[in-house]
């Protein structure tokens, strides 16, 4: 059972276990694997990993799948840790700044997958799709790897974020149809 309960720690796991694994560098190729996941770690390297993890988190599973199709990664991809689903407990603050409370509890689905090369993808998305966070994984993975990090900017994030751009832009448009501006309307006394 999954037990967070604030969203950043994610981020800082997800930071931190990549640069605890130093079994992964006496595989085979170790050195090209550590290279590629030293890249990871620089400053740059991070906001790319979490434009990355961002592109995964709002992708839907069939994007998810064509990439690491067109990658061919998932028949070498092992789980470290299954897919599994569980409870996190979403905390707000008022004004942002304010005493933290508990706003509710979300279904979050975690995987742990590591390539044949060694490098190790981690995932946590909400909702409870198993196959849609061993996907994110692998993608993850990818992304360490600077071999393929461009290439999963052209063809995977930047398309992921036009999409939800143009969803985002739908719906302030549906909503912006149906708004009345209460100033302008006229009053019978006139």
């Amino acid at each position: 059972m999954l037990r967070r309960s604030v969203p950043n720690r994610v981020v800082k796991l997800l930071w931190n276990s990549t640069r605890r694994a130093p079994f992964l560098r006496k595989r085979g190729d170790g050195m090209k694997a550590a290279d590629s996941r030293r890249d990871a770690h620089a400053p740059e390297g991070v906001a790319l990993r979490q434009g990355l993890m961002g592109a995964c988190a709002s992708a839907t599973e069939s994007e998810l799948a064509d990439i690491v199709a067109r990658f061919d990664a998932a028949a070498d991809a092992i789980d470290v840790r299954k897919p599994e689903t569980g409870m996190i407990m979403i905390r707000g603050r008022m004004g942002g700044d304010g005493a933290a409370f508990n706003a509710g509890e979300a279904t979050v689905t975690r995987a742990v997958v590591r390539l044949g090369c060694g490098i190790v993808g981690f995932s946590y998305l909400l909702g409870r799709s198993t196959r849609r966070a061993r996907l994110a994984a692998i993608v993850d993975a990818l992304g360490q790897n600077s071999a393929h990090a461009a290439t999963l900017r052209e063809e995977f994030v930047r398309p992921v974020m036009r999409r939800q751009m143009k969803e985002c832009a739908e719906r302030r448009a549906e909503t912006a149809a149906t708004r009345v501006n209460f100033f302008t309307m006229v009053r019978g006394e006139d």
